[in-house]
């Protein structure tokens, strides 16, 4: 059970640090703004995973599920949300202006916090996926203790990729290299945001 579980905790890992929004978001912060920004927003998209995996641990996942106004209203605002991400990094993209903080916007830190959580609040695979997770590592009369010591390795595994890619991509090698190549980073930010944008939108989510 323990060797299994550790693979689990590896194949969580490797599905969080997997280019996507909340990893992309991250990235973006922390290279245009710097480390504090980067971690703000890492932290907000580890709050909004707590909340979807939360939801998971207590059922709510199979009621969203059965009412699929509520998975289609969050469907349309994530990828209107992706879109306009994209929009602007394409624009900072075809600009001279450097250092424009793409992936997660200006403002100060609670704006940047806030603008995190949404990214993963507004994402209805998100709680889909902490459910399936459940599904396959707690064996069915399981205790809520278990239930619960599984929401929490999940989630320390989650803090380690997103929080590890605020520390990663805001050191000075990461810094550096992308003013040398900001205009291929911001293109390539508009269109991963943009083919995540479409994804979510055109994706069945049943």
């Amino acid at each position: 059970m323990g060797f299994e579980f550790g693979l689990f905790m590896v194949a969580w890992a490797i599905a969080a640090g997997s280019p996507g929004p909340a990893t992309l978001a991250i990235a973006g912060t922390s290279m245009n703004r710097g480390r504090a920004a980067g971690v703000t927003v890492a932290a907000g998209i580890v709050c909004g995973s707590a909340t979807w995996g939360l939801a998971a641990a207590l059922g709510l996942s199979a009621l969203m599920a059965a009412n699929a106004w509520v998975m289609e209203i969050l469907r349309y605002v994530a990828a209107a949300y992706l879109l306009f991400l994209a929009f602007k990094a394409m624009r900072s993209a075809l600009t001279d202006k450097p250092m424009i903080a793409v992936a997660a916007g200006r403002g100060g830190l609670p704006r940047l916090y806030v603008k995190g959580l949404l990214i993963h609040l507004t994402n209805p695979k998100a709680v889909l996926g902490w459910g399936a997770m459940f599904a396959i590592a707690i064996p069915a009369g399981a205790s809520q203790v278990a239930v619960f010591e599984t929401y929490g390795a999940l989630l320390s595994v989650s803090c380690g990729v997103f929080f590890g890619y605020a520390l990663l991509f805001s050191t000075g090698v990461f810094a550096r290299g992308y003013q040398r190549l900001r205009r291929w980073f911001e293109g390539a930010f508009a269109v991963l945001f943009g083919l995540a944008g479409l994804k979510i939108l055109t994706a069945r989510l049943t």
